[in-house]
């Protein structure tokens, strides 16, 4: 352990535009000391980020666990975009913040919170350890094959044009936990991973290195999500601006937010649309089948892109807890080694399961994300180093 570090707790905060949500954990153990969620930033009397963090502060130490503490190791920060300069955790100095706001135009949802979320916590703890984790940096083993548009060159490596994934922590937990679970090496598995929740996105994870996946520049491209249309013909959005008369801000509108399984039947959770179906609704029925059929087309090709597939993991909200749409993304496809058990895929549980058959050749199982946990240990393993 790093001389300079005696605590084995980590504070994990993720700042969004109108939220700080917080983990604090053990890495001793990986045990949860506390979380919690400070909304609604901006108003009433949480003004701002710094009100937020103070919250959090005071919460802490309500419960015994305050950020004075010496067992306190380090803050780990979620940030969504890295680009292609952070491919890998990095302990937050000056530079680095001036680095991650030269980010913002690729990610102008996200690291604008997440850079405040920051420089508040080194005002708080200017003396701690404090690590940026980025949701980019597990995708950026990928082949320029797969990373690279077809976009005329220069013009793409000016303006950053090119697929760098999100969701990392979580493909990159889930594997690492499938692998696990198989009681393989990490590095002699072959992965799918699809994390499937209100955002969406898949990835094939060749030995533990990402090769592809399914979000590009931005969190838009890829499967049919809650309210994002996913792939879609870029000359759409010409016909929708020369047609249509749709403004560009207009149109970004359209597709992240009244789109996906929202835009096709009005509901973006799946536990609605599974009720609707239930009573025969058309639409419902039709934005499911148009979910199952992206997710099969990304099961499919990212089994050619591996070559061999040894499991299939599903995580995140709708991944963990919706067999039929497990059952149905898999359905058929014995012909490629997949079988799911209908009995083990049907029933609930909170923890790592398989759901496969006992004489199918791909495992299939279902493993409930922790994101936290995996900046957690990246920040930890980063600052004990």
């Amino acid at each position: 352990m790093n001389s300079s570090v005696n605590g084995s707790r980590v504070l994990v905060l993720n700042s969004g535009s109108s939220s700080v949500k917080y983990q604090l954990l053990d890495m001793a153990d990986g045990s949860r000391l506390a979380s919690g969620i400070v909304e609604r930033i901006g108003e009433g009397p949480v003004a701002d980020h710094s009100a937020a963090l103070k919250q959090v502060a005071e919460e802490l130490a309500g419960q015994g666990l305050g950020l004075d503490s010496p067992a306190l190791a380090a803050v780990g920060h979620r940030v969504v975009h890295g680009g292609t300069r952070f491919t890998e955790p990095t302990l937050i100095t000056d530079e680095v913040v001036e680095e991650i706001e030269k980010l913002v135009p690729l990610a102008p949802l996200h690291n604008p919170a997440n850079i405040t979320g920051i420089k508040v916590a080194r005002d708080l703890r200017p003396d701690l350890p404090q690590v940026a984790v980025f949701d980019t940096a597990f995708h950026a083993t990928m082949p320029e094959s797969a990373a690279r548009y077809a976009v005329h060159r220069e013009t793409a490596d000016r303006y950053g044009v090119r697929r760098y994934g999100f969701h990392g922590t979580s493909h990159a937990y889930v594997s690492r936990a499938t692998a696990a679970l198989l009681g393989r090496d990490l590095a002699e598995v072959n992965t799918i991973v699809l994390h499937l929740g209100n955002g969406a996105s898949a990835s094939a994870v060749r030995g533990g290195v990402c090769v592809d996946t399914s979000m590009g520049l931005t969190p838009l491209e890829g499967l049919v999500m809650g309210t994002r249309s996913g792939d879609l013909d870029p000359a759409a959005i010409f016909h929708l601006a020369r047609v249509g008369g749709m403004s560009v801000d207009e149109i970004d509108t359209l597709l992240n937010k009244r789109s996906g399984l929202l835009g096709l039947c009005g509901d973006n959770d799946m536990r609605e649309i599974g009720r609707r179906m239930g009573e025969g609704d058309p639409e419902a029925q039709l934005a499911f089948d148009v979910y199952i059929h992206r997710l099969r087309k990304y099961v499919g090709a990212y089994a050619a892109v591996l070559g061999r597939v040894d499991a299939i993991a599903f995580t995140a909200g709708v991944g963990e807890n919706s067999a039929a749409v497990r059952e149905a993304a898999l359905r058929g496809l014995s012909v490629f080694g997949i079988e799911v058990d209908a009995v083990r895929n049907a029933l609930r549980g909170s923890s790592t399961r398989l759901i496969s058959t006992e004489t199918s050749r791909v495992a299939v199982a279902v493993v409930p994300t922790d994101e936290e946990l995996e900046i957690a240990s990246q920040a930890y393993d980063l600052v004990t180093a």
